[in-house]
């Protein structure tokens, strides 16, 4: 089966839909068969890395990646208030949540900062 997908007019940009529907047009293999359908759309879950003015990293969890970084940006997260400016530097999208929280989880760990600076060590050399 072939579906394919459109958008609404308007998407807050978070992998759900604000106003109206989203729709999916899926046929068989006749065209003349094509029926509309809604259709259905999963919520992402983040990991982000965070690089503080004090050259340490961050990391956090979130459902809403654009919203939460802004919310880094403008101060109103008390751990990284005094280190701005913050820059996105990684993240990594889950479907599951519970995927999401135990990378971060495993993030915040020694072994799993001597990873992670391991893995991004030319973008850090860089900054």
């Amino acid at each position: 089966m072939n579906v394919l997908v459109g958008w609404p007019q308007s998407f807050d940009g978070v992998n759900r839909v604000v106003e109206g529907a989203a729709f999916a047009l899926s046929f068989d293999r006749a065209p003349r068969r094509m029926t509309w359908r809604k259709a259905t759309y999963r919520i992402m879950y983040y990991i982000y890395i965070l690089l503080l003015s004090n050259k340490q990293v961050y990391t956090g969890f979130t459902a809403t990646l654009r919203k939460r970084i802004q919310q880094h940006k403008v101060g109103s997260v008390k751990s990284t208030k005094l280190r701005r400016p913050v820059k996105l530097i990684h993240y990594e999208a889950y479907l599951k949540e519970s995927d999401a929280r135990r990378r971060e989880k495993y993030l915040k760990t020694t072994e799993g900062k001597r990873f992670l600076k391991q893995q991004i060590r030319d973008l850090l050399d860089d900054l």
